[in-house]
C-alpha cells in the first residue's frame, strides 16, 4: 500500500488516527510525507516515529525534507528516498502562440496559480505591481485559480474580495486580473506557457513541496519566489530569484530585473526546463515503481505499457529536401545539414511503419528520403554522406572521409523499400533502380559494420530478384565476418574486433539473416556466441547498460558507460528480436524488452529518454544527465526499436 500523507487529514493531533490503520495493514506499506515539519514538539515526533515503525519505506519530495526527517526525527537515512513532485512533459516554448491565443501578445505576463487562500502572498505581488507598471506599462499580473473549497466553505470569498479591494485602491484594475476557476491541466499549461515570469509567494517558510512551483519550473519559466523550503532548494541563481517574505520592494526589484533583461529571463527559463526533465510524470512513476519492486519483486515482471508511436518529431525534423542532422532541444538545426546516414535510417523506419500501418500520410516522407539518396549518389556508384543546408555537397570534405559505412546504410534502406510488399509500385521501382546502380559497391566492403549492412541488403534484395550470385556474395561476406570473429576471439572475448564500438548488434544480426538465406549452421553459431557476449557487456542484472561512446570497450580494458546512445540500444533490440524469432529462446525475448526499456527509464540515470510529447528521443545519457537535444539519429533509432514490437 502507498499512503500520501499530509498533517491534518488523518484526524486531530497531527493525524494520529492513521497509526490505527497502519497497525492493521498486512501488506508492505510506503508513505509519502508531503510535509516535513522542523523543530517538532514531543507529540509530533512521537507520531512520526510511530508511523515510521509501521512502514517499510518513506518517500519525501526534496533533499531538505529528507534531512529534516533524519536529523530532527531520528529516522534512518537508508529508509528514506527522495522522489520529486512530478511535472507534465511539455515542449519548451517562448510562449508567443499562447499569449496570442489569450489576446495578450503585447503584454509582459506575470502569473500565479493555485487554489486561493490566505498565506499565498498574493497581496504582496499585487502591491509590487505598482512599481512594475511604472517601468513597464504593458505588465499584467494573472491570478489563476478558484478559492480553496475549505476556505470557501468556512470564510467565503473574504480573501479574494480583499485582493479586489486592494487592486482598486492601487489603481491596478487594468494590470491585475483574476481567472476564478479550477483549470483543467491543458488550460493551466496553456497559461504557464504564456507566462513570462512566475510568482511563487508562499508565506509559509516550512512549505516542503509546492506543486505549482514545480509546474512553473517544468514549463521553463523563470521564477520569483519567497524563500520557503521547497523554493530554497529548486529556485537557484540560474532559474530564478529568491526574495524575503512580505518584501514588496524585493518582489518588484526582482520582477523589473527580469523584465528589463530579456536574455537573462530566457536563459533562466531554459535552465529551469533542463533541470526538471527528470521530473516528468513517467520518470516519477519509474521512481515509485523502483521502490515498489524492492518490497514486491513480482511487480518487476509485469508488462509496461508501450508508448504510442508518434511521427511528429520526424515530420518536424524533415523539410522538402531531407531530414536535418541535429536539433537544439526539439528545434531542428538547419545549419547542421543533412546526411545519408540519417536519411537512410529515416527511409528504413518510415518504410517499416508504412508496411505495418499502411498510413498514406507518410508516403511523402518516403519520397523525400528516396529523393535525397538519389541526390547524393555518385556518378560511378556509392554515395556522398554530408550535404550542407544550401544543398551543396562539400566534395573536398568527402575525399578525406571513409564513406563505406554510410553508403551501405543507404543501400540497405533501398533494399527494404524494394522488397516492401505494401508500398505503391513507384516507390519500389525507384528503389530498385537506385539499388541496381549501386549493388556493385557491396563487392568491395571490408569494415565489419559495412559487411553486416551489405549482408542484410543482399538478403532483402534476394526477395526481389533471387539468384545464385546473390547467395554466393552473401556467403562470401558472411564468411568474412566469421573470419573476423575467429581472428579476434578468445575465451573471454567473443567478438569480431578487438573493440566493442557503436551499433554492435548489427554484426550478429546480419549473420542471422545470412543463416536464414544460406542455412549454414556456422553463421547461427557465431551469431549466438557473439550476441551472448554482447548481452554480458550490455546488462547489469536487468538494467540495460550499453557500451558508452566515450571510449567504448577495448579488449582487455574496461567498458565505458558514459555517453550511452540510442543507436547502440536500438541495434541491440533488433539483434535480440532476430535471435528470438529464429530460436524462440525466451531469454532473448526478455532481454529485448529489458533493452527497449532503456528508452523508458531502465538505464543508469533511471530517466526516460523518449519524449512522449514530441515523439522524439533525447540524444543520449551523459555521466549525470540526459542530453535533451532530439536529433535525427536518436529519434529514428527509437522508432526502429519501437517498431520491433509491432
Amino acid at each position: 500500500m502507498h499512503i500520501q500523507h499530509e498533517f491534518g487529514i488523518f484526524g486531530e493531533s497531527y493525524g494520529k488516527n492513521l497509526i490505527l490503520l497502519l497497525r492493521n495493514l498486512k501488506k508492505p506499506t510506503i508513505i509519502t510525507f508531503h510535509t516535513a515539519l522542523p523543530n517538532p514538539n514531543p507529540e509530533l515526533k512521537d507520531i512520526v516515529s510511530a508511523i515510521n515503525n509501521h512502514v517499510q519505506k518513506i518517500i519525501v519530495m526534496t533533499e531538505m525534507s529528507k534531512q529534516i526527517i533524519i536529523n530532527e526525527y531520528g529516522i534512518d537515512s537508508s529508509k528514506i528516498s527522495v522522489i520529486p513532485h512530478g511535472i507534465h512533459p511539455v515542449n519548451f516554448s517562448d510562449g508567443a502562440n499562447s499569449r496570442a491565443d489569450l489576446g495578450l501578445s503585447k503584454k509582459t505576463i506575470i502569473s500565479t496559480f493555485g487554489l486561493l487562500s490566505q498565506g499565498k502572498g498574493i497581496e504582496y505581488g499585487i502591491e509590487a505591481m505598482v512599481e512594475v507598471v511604472k517601468k513597464d506599462p504593458t505588465a499584467v499580473y494573472l491570478i489563476i485559480g478558484a478559492t480553496h473549497p475549505v476556505v470557501l466553505k468556512n470564510d467565503g470569498e473574504i480573501y479574494r474580495n480583499s485582493l479586489i479591494k486592494k487592486i482598486r485602491q492601487l489603481n491596478l484594475k487594468n494590470h491585475v486580473f483574476f481567472y476564478d476557476k479550477y483549470l483543467a491541466i491543458d488550460e493551466l499549461l496553456h497559461f504557464l506557457d504564456a507566462t513570462d515570469i512566475y510568482l511563487a509567494l508562499s508565506q509559509d517558510p516550512n512549505q516542503a513541496v509546492s506543486g505549482t512551483l514545480s509546474y512553473a519550473l517544468g514549463s521553463g519559466r523563470p521564477v520569483v519566489s519567497t524563500s520557503f523550503a521547497h523554493a530554497k532548494e529548486d529556485v537557484t541563481n540560474d532559474t530564478g530569484i529568491l526574495v524575503d517574505f512580505k518584501d514588496v520592494n524585493g518582489i518588484s526589484d526582482a520582477l523589473l530585473l527580469l523584465i528589463g533583461n530579456k536574455e537573462l529571463r530566457k536563459n533562466m527559463g531554459k535552465n529551469a526546463y533542463f533541470k526538471t526533465r527528470s521530473r516528468t510524470w513517467r520518470n516519477i512513476a519509474l521512481g515509485h515503481m523502483t521502490e515498489y519492486i524492492k518490497l514486491a519483486p513480482e511487480l518487476a515482471i509485469e508488462e509496461k505499457n508501450l508508448p504510442k508511436i508518434k511521427l511528429s518529431h520526424i515530420n518536424t525534423m524533415t523539410d522538402s529536401f531531407g531530414i536535418f542532422q541535429f536539433a537544439k532541444l526539439l528545434v531542428p538545426d538547419p545549419l547542421s545539414g543533412y546526411t545519408i546516414d540519417d536519411n537512410s535510417r529515416a527511409l528504413l523506419a518510415v518504410t517499416k511503419y508504412y508496411d505495418i500501418y499502411k498510413k498514406k500520410n507518410v508516403l511523402h516522407l518516403i519520397n523525400t528520403y528516396l529523393d535525397f539518396i538519389e541526390y547524393v549518389q555518385k556518378e560511378h556508384g556509392g554515395f556522398h554522406n554530408y550535404v550542407e543546408f544550401d544543398k551543396k555537397i562539400p566534395h573536398d570534405q568527402h575525399v578525406k572521409m571513409n564513406l563505406e559505412s554510410a553508403g551501405t546504410k543507404g543501400i540497405y534502406a533501398l533494399s527494404m523499400v524494394a522488397s516492401s510488399k505494401s508500398l505503391p509500385s513507384q516507390f519500389q521501382e525507384k528503389a530498385i533502380n537506385l539499388f541496381e546502380k549501386n549493388i556493385h559497391v557491396l563487392d568491395h566492403v571490408t569494415s565489419p559494420r559495412s559487411v553486416a549492412f551489405a549482408i542484410k541488403s543482399l538478403c532483402a534484395w534476394y526477395a526481389v530478384k533471387p539468384s545464385d550470385d546473390i547467395k554466393n556474395t552473401v556467403s562470401k561476406l558472411a564468411d568474412l565476418l566469421v573470419k573476423y570473429f575467429e581472428n579476434s576471439s578468445s575465451q573471454e572475448w567473443k567478438w569480431f574486433e578487438e573493440i566493442l564500438a557503436y551499433s554492435n548488434g548489427i554484426l550478429p544480426n546480419s549473420l542471422i539473416d545470412a543463416y536464414k538465406l544460406i542455412k549454414k549452421e556456422k553463421y547461427l553459431t557465431v551469431a549466438r556466441e557473439s550476441l551472448d557476449f554482447l548481452i554480458l557487456q550490455s546488462f547489469e542484472g536487468e538494467l540495460c547498460m550499453p557500451i558508452g561512446q566515450n571510449g567504448w570497450h577495448k579488449k582487455g580494458g574496461k567498458k565505458q558507460t558514459h555517453d550511452q546512445q540510442p543507436e547502440e540500444v536500438a541495434s541491440l533490440v533488433s539483434a535480440l528480436k532476430a535471435m528470438y524469432d529464429i530460436t524462440r529462446d525466451e531469454k532473448y525475448n526478455r532481454r529485448m524488452r529489458n533493452a527497449f526499456d532503456w528508452f523508458l527509464g531502465n538505464n543508469i540515470l533511471h530517466g526516460v529518454v523518449y519524449n512522449q510529447a514530441t515523439g522524439g528521443c533525447y540524444d543520449g545519457l551523459g555521466k549525470k544527465e540526459i542530453n535533451l537535444n532530439q536529433g535525427a539519429e536518436s529519434t529514428i533509432m527509437y522508432l526502429l526499436a519501437r517498431l520491433e514490437y509491432e
